[in-house]
């Protein structure tokens, strides 16, 4: 076996977590490190203070520390070009340059690459001013979509049934009162009717490597009711039609990666699809509804543990280049998560309560707890420190065993005002 190679974990919430547990496991992957991490991820890693928007700082920090592959957890920092600052000092990354986190960056610019590359996805108008958002709503019928270019952190989609309170979100936004410089471009598509759907696809440019599918839940209560969030929880992978991963590979990803080539783009890291399956006459009808340039949050929490195989090899060689020579993507089993969340999130939520049953000896074999908005105080106890707080995995042979063991786990943890959906998986049933 060949020297190992340590690792940077850029960002600090649950998907980072399983990200930083899954490398734990790699036969390639030596020293973790994680900036800024959180306690749990500590328990696995050596955390550093570091900014993730801080350029400067994290190329120090690898300098340091000797790191030569870095991976990029949150959007923020690929967009602004911390991929291509690194690279430029020679360590290999695992995220797209800011050329390529354009994908996600801005909703205008994904919409234009998909349309010009012949990518399935739903009808749409870019509009800068009122008179084009008109023009664009009498176009369609509710419910309206209206997405924010920019980076809105999960808020920048908006689905009114009322055509003048669509106006009125268009005015907010345009206006930059609603998400400020994020809003001043809008992207009004029709609506699409069917199930949504989460493909992950790791690649080096050229190869790729197809996750399980998952599926999540953006509604903050059960029964997909209340604002929309982050994500609740997720489940993987999803019970789907004979065939329709294939049709992902040749329909969405593989057009994906030539647009990129064909417009001087290189991309190493994860694509996210997030795609809506319509059934119609038989037949499943697959549409691109965003694609994101990272790992999901909390997709990531149901499918790495899932893998059977090296999720270090597979990472390090999308960012070296080489991942046409690793062995194709294995897995077993069900994985069930469910966000437990600040009561109030997503809106205003109290912050620095204790958090009980962590550390639970008699916790259900095969369930995880990944740490997202928490912290520790000077008496060492874990407190709450973001909206959601934590994400428990259950996995087991099939949806139901899973599903039990995630709520069982649930049940041993507590802190004031929490808040969980009792429903994850509901379309499984």
């Amino acid at each position: 076996m060949g020297e190992k190679t340590d690792a940077l974990v850029i960002g600090g919430g649950g998907r980072e977590h399983a990200i930083v547990h899954a490398l734990s496991k790699s036969n390639v992957i030596g020293k973790i490190h994680c900036a800024p991490g959180n306690p749990g991820i500590a328990e696995l890693a050596r955390t550093h203070g570091a900014d993730p928007g801080d350029i400067e700082a994290i190329r120090a920090l690898c300098a340091d520390n000797g790191i030569k592959f870095a991976l990029i957890g949150p959007e923020a920092p690929l967009v602004s070009g911390l991929a291509d600052a690194l690279r430029g000092a020679g360590i290999a990354v695992f995220g797209p340059g800011a050329k390529g986190a354009m994908l996600e960056g801005s909703k205008a610019f994904s919409k234009a690459f998909m349309a010009r590359h012949g990518i399935p996805t739903a009808p749409f108008d870019i509009c800068r001013t009122e008179d084009e958002c008109a023009a664009a709503l009498a176009k369609r019928k509710p419910p309206f979509v209206i997405k924010a270019d920019g980076l809105a952190a999960g808020k920048g989609v908006f689905l009114p049934d009322d055509r003048g309170e669509a106006m009125e979100i268009c005015r907010g936004l345009l206006s930059g009162e609603t998400l400020g410089d994020s809003g001043r471009t809008l992207v009004i598509e029709d609506y699409l009717h069917g199930k949504e759907l989460t493909v992950l696809a790791l690649t080096d440019g050229e190869t790729f490597k197809i996750l399980p599918p998952s599926r999540d839940h953006k509604r903050a209560y059960d029964g997909d009711r209340g604002p929309n969030t982050g994500g609740m929880g997720a489940y993987s992978p999803v019970c789907l039609p004979g065939g329709v991963i294939a049709r992902v590979a040749d329909e969405v990803m593989k057009p994906t990666l030539s647009g990129l080539a064909s417009e001087g783009i290189e991309y190493r890291g994860v694509l996210y699809m997030g795609l809506m399956l319509a059934e119609t006459g038989g037949n499943a009808e697959i549409s691109v509804v965003e694609y994101n340039v990272r790992f999901g949050d909390p997709e990531t929490q149901a499918v790495l543990p899932l893998l059977l195989g090296d999720f270090g090899r597979l990472a390090l060689s999308a960012a070296e280049g080489t991942l046409r020579g690793c062995p194709d993507i294995e897995y077993g089993g069900n994985a069930f998560c469910v966000v437990m969340a600040s009561g109030g999130y997503p809106g205003k939520f109290r912050k620095s309560l204790v958090i009980s049953g962590l550390d639970d000896e008699d916790a259900p074999a095969g369930t995880f707890v990944y740490h997202a908005g928490t912290s520790r105080n000077d008496d060492g106890s874990v407190v709450t420190n973001g909206g959601r707080v934590l994400s428990v995995v259950g996995t087991g042979g099939d949806f139901a065993a899973a599903r039990e063991k995630a709520y069982a786990r649930i049940a041993g943890i507590t802190f004031e005002n929490m808040h969980y959906r009792r429903d994850i998986g509901w379309s499984e049933e």
